[in-house]
């Protein structure tokens, strides 16, 4: 999850149920083309499925100069309840920290090249939260192995000083933030914070498609011309967290006052195409 300098292209807004609402759920997902190969649909209570996650832990910033410390297997951060995981940032010191969090990862667990990646989720709301349902590839083995050029997808990111504005983002070597070249998207979700809304990518050779409920919103396509623009015929993984401050979510500062957040995960699936 890198600070994104984004630019507007364009506008949408959006509107989504809440979770047992009677009105039918807005995911593109056709159920006849595409087949359930991985999902977590939390019915069950305590921990996160160790079979199907783990954490980063740790307090150093995690390159964005963030000020969460991400523990490990502790209730108050991560928990399953009432059939949906919650991850819980919280405003209480640990180590140097002043505030805690959880970064679930499913390396290992659930990695897979192409497809479509949805979840379901209430984001958390207030100046200083930095929401992301992202993913990172399982190996990191072109050129000098590091980040970005072994790329980021960005499904889902959300500041709270900002609020409504999703945005969805991939970088690469050729496209990132740090060089300002980032292919980026937003999409006006009004309620986001308040009701349930699925965030998800289309993926395949050719092209990664973001979407929130029904809204196709930002398309990159496989430019054919190598990796440092197109490093996606790989495995990645889901990564879910909360971050506190940095140099995006926190550009305006953190209100101490809004603690706890919650980020509340109502499932997450991963399908592959029938053919």
């Amino acid at each position: 999850m890198k600070y994104l300098l984004v630019s507007l292209a364009f506008t949408l807004v959006i509107f989504g149920c809440k979770k047992n609402s009677t009105q039918p759920e807005t995911s593109l997902t056709p159920r006849t083309d595409w087949n359930l190969v991985w999902s977590d649909e939390f019915n069950y209570k305590g921990l996160p499925d160790p079979a199907k996650w783990t954490y980063d832990v740790g307090g150093y910033g995690w390159g964005n100069h963030e000020l969460e410390y991400y523990t490990s297997k502790r209730l108050e951060n991560a928990r399953v309840e009432d059939s949906v995981l919650v991850i819980e940032a919280r405003k209480e010191n640990m180590d140097t920290n002043k505030y805690t969090s959880a970064r679930l990862i499913a390396k290992s667990k659930g990695d897979w090249t192409y497809g479509r990646f949805e979840v379901k989720a209430i984001l958390p709301f207030g100046r200083g939260t930095w929401p992301a349902i992202w993913m990172l590839p399982d190996v990191w083995n072109y050129g000098d192995g590091g980040w970005p050029e072994n790329g980021e997808i960005d499904i889902m990111e959300h500041v709270g000083y900002d609020p409504g504005w999703i945005h969805g983002s991939i970088h690469t070597k050729a496209y990132n933030w740090v060089i300002n070249t980032q292919k980026t998207a937003l999409i006006k979700v009004k309620d986001c914070t308040l009701n349930y809304h699925i965030y998800a990518i289309e993926w395949d050779s050719v092209k990664i498609d973001f979407y929130v409920d029904s809204m196709k919103y930002l398309t990159f396509k496989n430019e054919k011309t190598g990796y440092a623009v197109w490093p996606f015929d790989k495995a990645f993984h889901f990564i879910l967290n909360i971050a506190v401050g940095g140099d995006w979510g926190g550009a305006q500062g953190v209100d101490d006052l809004i603690f706890p957040q919650k980020m509340i995960i109502d499932y997450i699936r991963m399908y592959k195409r029938n053919n």
